[in-house]
């Protein structure tokens, strides 16, 4: 483990610890994993109480990471323990972020993910180039799907 993934682990636990206090509630530590994959910064595993962290992302991205992404995971397991299932960015989830974290409630991160991008393939469309994941890409090569421009409405086609 590194010492980056530790000072998250540490951070994950200061969440909890803020959480108790502000909420007179006894959350416990959730697990914490460094297995997220792709673009995605990091995900909160609701019913498995869990956090998952992307080690690229963090590791491009680390002050980041620990003033911004971590509180934002754990805000969803927060917010999932006192109201159950609601919107993931719903107002409960607002609440937790800017009420007990005291942090803005941003639902997206903006780190370049040029490091994370898995390969895309190139299609068109009448008014515009469009970039397709691999999946996508796949399920039109073996005819399971039909994208379309969301301007023109015109089905995008392989270059």
């Amino acid at each position: 483990m590194s010492t980056l993934q530790s000072q998250v682990i540490a951070r994950v636990e200061q969440c909890i610890t803020h959480a108790n206090q502000r909420l007179n509630k006894r959350l416990p530590m959730p697990a914490v994993s460094f297995r997220q994959r792709g673009k995605i910064a990091g995900s909160a595993r609701l019913q498995g109480w869990e956090v998952r962290f992307n080690p690229v992302l963090l590791k491009e991205n680390p002050q980041a990471f620990l003033d911004e992404v971590v509180p934002h995971e754990v805000a969803h397991l927060v917010t999932f323990k006192l109201f159950g299932k609601v919107r993931p960015h719903g107002r409960e989830w607002q609440i937790i972020m800017t009420e007990v974290f005291k942090i803005p409630a941003r639902t997206t991160h903006s780190f370049d993910v040029s490091s994370v991008q898995g390969t895309t393939y190139l299609y068109r469309c009448g008014c515009s180039e469009h970039q397709l994941t691999v999946r996508r890409h796949n399920k039109v090569q073996r005819k399971q799907a039909t994208y379309h421009c969301r301007r023109c409405q015109q089905p995008l086609l392989a270059v």
